[in-house]
């Protein structure tokens, strides 16, 4: 009778593990390219994944203007909402894009993370020549 729980343990385990590693078969789709509006503010697209961030570090130049555009693909509490730069929580909403205004440092690095503090990103400026 030991055995039996015992096994039957073990196979439970072994289907949770299983279960859990594999990934969606929807898999999210690589995010646009970034595009220079007339006013110099670059727009670029970030998706909150399963993996986290994609891009996960964006560069610019010091003082550069960005709206990154946030789009949640995952049903997750974590990436729910967003630490934006300036320290506001940002929600974002399933399958919703959300714009954030940021500019680039004048050096070093600025990061966004989720709101669980798990999964992060950077804007990171470029050196100046």
């Amino acid at each position: 009778m030991l055995r039996i729980g015992a096994l039957s343990l073990c196979l439970c385990v072994i289907a949770a593990c299983d279960k859990g590693g594999k990934k969606d078969d929807k898999a999210a789709p690589p995010p646009a390219a970034a595009v220079t509006t007339a006013d110099g503010v670059r727009t670029i697209p970030v998706a909150a994944t399963a993996d986290g961030y994609t891009p996960d570090k964006i560069t610019g130049k010091p003082g550069e203007k960005l709206k990154l555009v946030f789009t949640r693909t995952v049903d997750s509490s974590c990436l729910a909402q967003l630490k934006a730069p300036d320290g506001s929580m940002v929600d974002l909403p399933m399958n919703k894009a959300v714009e954030v205004a940021v500019t680039v440092p004048q050096t070093g690095q600025v990061g966004f993370a989720c709101g669980m503090d798990m999964f992060h990103g950077v804007i990171v400026a470029e050196p100046k020549s």
